[in-house]
């Protein structure tokens, strides 16, 4: 229209996401390089390649980056068991390092299933990394938590990941990150979403993550997150099924992730990154 504002114009070319990301249009393409950073999510735990390695979200997501943008590179510092502080300790150094055009954040899980985790004081470590990587010139593809909410015992700290993830979406706004918003992915509230283990997503849960992803990065995909799964044949178990499924997951899960916090012992002990420096696909 020749009367209408240059603004006006921009902001019908922006593209408005389901969590309120505003994405400008050609804001983040192409990308020459992504690096992952984090914990066992975005290793890709419960999300096995044929030969016994780990897949996960941020391969899947960097496959369809690498269509749209010739030559990319990728690496991935993502460590299982890693708390917020050594995520920024240790990979964030590493990430600005290799001065990549886009870098994905999404740590501090492992740091709320502690009992004394203080939402706020995490919130303050996640901007102070935030803030470095955008000082440095990445893009920063920041992710709020899952909703714990259907899970029996991990439920407990459903209030802490509100807080904290509140927060995070005010440093995605402050320092203009890309915000995927994995609390609103409802289709993930179905435990077949999910490994044995309650704590890891399981394959279909990686890939429904990954078109989340491209879906804020503006990355063309043809699949759609949201798309329903079909009836469960088994359906919801009876409440005796049920809890003898609790008392398995209990002994089989959570006694063995207590005994490694009583040693002070992590499952990421003496695990390298899977893709420790850039390199094409």
């Amino acid at each position: 229209m020749r009367g209408e504002s240059r603004e006006g114009r921009q902001e019908a070319r922006n593209q408005v996401l389901s969590d309120e990301t505003v994405l400008s249009a050609g804001s983040v393409l192409p990308v020459r390089s992504f690096v992952a950073l984090g914990d066992s999510f975005t290793e890709g735990v419960g999300d096995p390649y044929p030969d016994g390695t780990f897949r996960g979200w941020a391969d899947r997501f960097a496959a369809p980056l690498a269509a749209v943008s010739p030559g990319l590179r990728y690496a991935n510092l993502a460590i299982r068991g890693k708390v917020l502080r050594q995520v920024a300790d240790e990979q964030i150094p590493a990430a600005i390092a290799m001065a990549p055009d886009l870098v994905s954040i999404a740590a501090g899980g492992n740091d709320l299933l502690r009992p004394k985790a203080d939402p706020d004081a995490l919130a303050a470590t996640f901007e102070e990394a935030v803030g470095a990587l955008r000082q440095a010139g990445s893009q920063v593809m920041l992710f709020t938590g899952f909703d714990p909410g259907g899970f029996p015992v991990i439920r407990m700290i459903r209030g802490k990941a509100a807080a904290f993830n509140a927060q995070l979406r005010e440093i995605a706004r402050k320092h203009g990150c890309l915000h995927v918003d994995l609390w609103s992915m409802r289709v993930l509230a179905d435990p077949r979403e999910w490994c044995d283990d309650r704590l890891h997503l399981a394959a279909d849960g990686h890939r429904r993550v990954a078109l989340r992803a491209c879906e804020v990065a503006g990355v063309p995909v043809a699949a759609d997150w949201r798309e329903p799964l079909p009836p469960d044949p088994a359906g919801q178990p009876h409440w005796f099924a049920a809890r003898q499924q609790d008392m398995y997951w209990a002994r089989t899960y959570a006694v063995p992730w207590l005994q490694r916090r009583l040693r002070g012992t992590s499952s990421g002990d003496g695990v390298e990154p899977k893709r420790p420096d850039l390199a094409l696909l």
